[in-house]
Formats: structure tokens, C-alpha cells, sequence
């Protein structure tokens, strides 16, 4: 996986917080994720070392109902040992693939459903600390039920809940989900700047 975004003499920042790529030190390549290990020079000349995850990019969409229903998926994740409950999603395949393409697709694969209409909610970085991803979420309406296609390693569950609902699964900690309480919180962010 190349990742331009990581330019050898720097990032883009001011020139006093900069930290400078003198060498990569470790790469371990990988099917989703790949993981490295730079040593940087500081601003102040000396050297330190920034272990990272090198990851292409995600969508997310947030799916609603003609009546205001959001459709979510149940599913087992393995790092935490828990079956959550999320917003579709999935990682882009290249640098090349179109992130609103990738969650239609996300959308149809995982719920069924496609949408006659689809907009870009926010994009964000889930945790600068540790990872070079890019999280695109999309809110998709004018829905149309149809037979989800998940990927054969996949196993999902779709559920239609209220936005009452969800939000009270997130107050409670029943809704952990990073993206999912994130794009909640944008989509009720927007409907009040539009009203």
C-alpha cells in the first residue's frame, strides 16, 4: 500500500511543529492495514520514532427511512470480542475508488437496501495518534429494500431503529462505534442547521 499522503520531507502543518521522515525503520504489509515504524526529526533537531497503521481510507453511511428509521448492522467484531451495533461500512479497495461509490455498495452489500440519494456528511481521521485513515461518511435516503450480498467472510444483521432509540443505546454504552455515534450526531447537527 503507497501512501503519497506522507511526503518524505514533512507534513503540512507549521514549520515549527513539523516532524520530518528521515527513515522508515520497519513495514509489515498486510491484507486491510499495514503497520510501520518511521524515525522522524523534531522540530527542535532530534530524532524520535512514530510506530503507525498505514490504512487506505473508509466509508460509512448513515441509512434513513422516509419515516426518520435508521438501518444499522449487527455484527460480531473480533478485536473487542462483542457484537456491535453500527452503521454500514467498509474500506476503500485502492486509491483510486470513489468513496461515494464505495458506500453505495457498502450500503446494498450489508443492508439490501440502495438510495436514490446520497450525501457526503463529514470525513474525518478516527485517530491521528496511530493511523493514517480517513473515514468518509455518507447519509443515503430515498431507500429501496432490496437482498443484502455481504462478502463471504461477512456475517450481518440489519436492524431498523428510531434515532430516539440508537441515541439512547449510545448514552447507555450500548453503541460504542466511533463512526456511528459520530454520524448520528452530524445528521441531527445538520437537520437543525436546516431548519
Amino acid at each position: 500500500m503507497s501512501h503519497k499522503r506522507i511526503p518524505k520531507t514533512g507534513r503540512r502543518g507549521r514549520a515549527g511543529l513539523r516532524e520530518t521522515r528521515t527513515r522508515t525503520l520497519e513495514r509489515v504489509p498486510g491484507k486491510a492495514v499495514s503497520f510501520r515504524v518511521d524515525e522522524v526529526r523534531l522540530p527542535n533537531g532530534r530524532k524520535a520514532l512514530r510506530g503507525y497503521m498505514e490504512h487506505i481510507g473508509a466509508v460509512a453511511v448513515l441509512p434513513v427511512l422516509d419515516d426518520g428509521r435508521v438501518v444499522f448492522v449487527r455484527q460480531h467484531r473480533y478485536p473487542v470480542g462483542q457484537d456491535t451495533l453500527e452503521i454500514p461500512a467498509g474500506k476503500l479497495n485502492g486509491p483510486g475508488d470513489d468513496p461515494a461509490a464505495r458506500a453505495r455498495a457498502e450500503l446494498k452489500e450489508e443492508t439490501g437496501f440502495t438510495a436514490s440519494r446520497l450525501a457526503r456528511l463529514l470525513s474525518f481521521w478516527p485517530s491521528t495518534a496511530f493511523s493514517t485513515e480517513i473515514l468518509h461518511i455518507y447519509l443515503a435516503a430515498g431507500l429501496k429494500k432490496g437482498a443484502p450480498c455481504p462478502d463471504e467472510d461477512e456475517f450481518v444483521d440489519a436492524e431498523i431503529l428510531t434515532f430516539e432509540k440508537a441515541w439512547a443505546l449510545v448514552r447507555s454504552g450500548r453503541i460504542k462505534d466511533a463512526k456511528t455515534v459520530i454520524a448520528l450526531q452530524a445528521w441531527k447537527i445538520k437537520e437543525l442547521e436546516n431548519r
